[in-house]
């Protein structure tokens, strides 16, 4: 177990460059295994969810190295195996194989996927859409067994009952390569869905809608990478060092940004007040002034999104008067709550709906990492406080955030790592 140790009352300047999108990786390297050559990608995050993917694909004969950001995936060689637990009892994302196997055998046989528990997050679309794609989807034993007939998988139009990047991302990947043209309704929009369908059409694939609510998939038979793939920007990391500069900085700029991937948390913080200079590829925060509080309200994009209502959170601490926020996709998102109260900040709790008051009595004290959100929010909170700070679980930070000890002290924090019976580490 990793405990982080973080000295609070200091503020942050200077520069950060945001790394390649963690929601972006997480679905492009299943996709790999689609391919019928080598496939290389460029801004890879160096996080712990990338090295648990990568035994995945080592437990079905699938070559990969990961060096200075680059991660070469060489799926020519792979085994048809079944996946029922480590690595994929990890985190949520691995539920990705579940339709890249299926549109590489036209079977698949996936353990239940894990990953921060925040609440309900049920696989029914996923396999309604696979359904439709003319696969039979049985439920044993803690996996999921997906298997078509002497057919295999077929076009079809599919209208998802609720918004679902998973099910969108997932049903994405087992029909580009099936027969004939699938057409995906009520569909989500987030960039990284666009991004994924990028490379796939790099590839060779014919997708067509991607970043729309309808998409249109026709079948190919064969993938096949001739170029690097350079994963966008994460915009989850931009929003959360927006907020930690807008809280406690003293000038921060925020570099390698899509600006329009940030538009309502950008259009949220101006509502507050923050002074922001937004710049092609860059932002500049200058932190200070007075603050309004403001109701959140997460959407699927382009609405604010779910992964940033956590991060938001000690920057309304700042504010004078009651913010609210509703999370609608996961109302359950709630386990930063009573670990902020315990660092003195005024927040609870209610039928679905956080309110944050003014807080200006922050301490520092142990506090628990719970899953990667909430744990970061608790870092913001930790900058913000007098005294020292330990957060423990700190590995689930880890997991969203590349070399965030390193790029925090790039910014002045005094903030540092512990192992487990060994030395502090970066």
């Amino acid at each position: 177990m990793k405990k982080m140790i973080i000295k609070g009352g200091q503020k942050l300047s200077g520069e950060v460059t945001i790394g390649g999108a963690k929601n972006s990786t997480v679905a492009l390297i299943p996709a790999a295994i689609l391919a019928d050559t080598p496939v290389t990608f460029d801004s890879v995050p160096d996080i712990l969810d990338v090295h648990n993917l990568m035994l995945i694909l080592k437990s079905m004969n699938v070559t990969s190295t990961f060096n200075h950001g680059e991660l070469y995936v060489d799926p020519t060689k792979i085994n048809k195996v079944p996946l029922p637990g480590g690595a994929i009892k990890s985190l949520r994302a691995s539920y990705y194989f579940m339709g890249a196997l299926l549109g590489r055998f036209g079977e698949a046989v996936v353990g239940f996927p894990g990953g921060d528990n925040i609440g309900p997050r049920p696989i029914d679309q996923h396999i309604k859409g696979f359904e439709a794609l003319g696969a039979k989807v049985l439920e044993q034993n803690d996996a999921v067994h997906i298997k078509t007939g002497a057919a295999g998988l077929h076009g079809a139009r599919i209208f998802f009952d609720i918004v679902s990047v998973g099910a969108t991302i997932n049903v994405l990947l087992a029909a580009v390569k099936a027969k004939g043209t699938t057409i995906i309704e009520n569909a989500a929009k987030e960039p990284e869905i666009v991004d994924l369908a990028t490379f796939l059409n790099n590839m060779g694939a014919q997708i067509r809608g991607a970043g729309t609510d309808v998409i249109r998939i026709k079948g190919v038979d064969s993938l096949k990478a001739t170029n690097t793939h350079t994963i966008i920007p994460d915009r989850i990391e931009a929003g959360t060092y927006l907020a930690f500069a807008a809280a406690n900085g003293d000038g921060v700029l925020v570099k390698n940004v899509i600006t329009e991937h940030l538009e309502p948390f950008i259009a949220k913080l101006v509502e507050m007040g923050v002074y922001l200079e937004v710049n092609e590829d860059s932002i500049y925060v200058r932190g200070g002034g007075k603050l309004t509080p403001v109701t959140v309200k997460t959407a699927p994009f382009p609405g604010f999104a779910t992964d940033l209502q956590q991060p938001i959170t000690p920057l309304l601490m700042k504010a004078h008067g009651e913010s609210k926020i509703i999370d609608t996709l996961y109302p359950e998102r709630i386990k930063h709550v009573p670990e902020m109260q315990r660092m003195g900040g005024n927040i609870s709790s209610n039928n679905g709906i956080i309110t944050v008051g003014y807080s200006d009595m922050l301490r520092g004290t142990t506090v628990e990492a719970s899953e990667i959100r909430a744990g970061v929010s608790l870092l913001g909170l930790a900058l913000m406080s007098n005294g020292t700070t330990m957060i423990v679980k700190a590995e689930n930070i880890l997991r969203g955030y590349e070399r965030i000890v390193a790029k925090l002290r790039g910014l002045s924090v005094d903030v540092q790592i512990i192992e487990k019976n060994t030395d502090s580490e970066d």
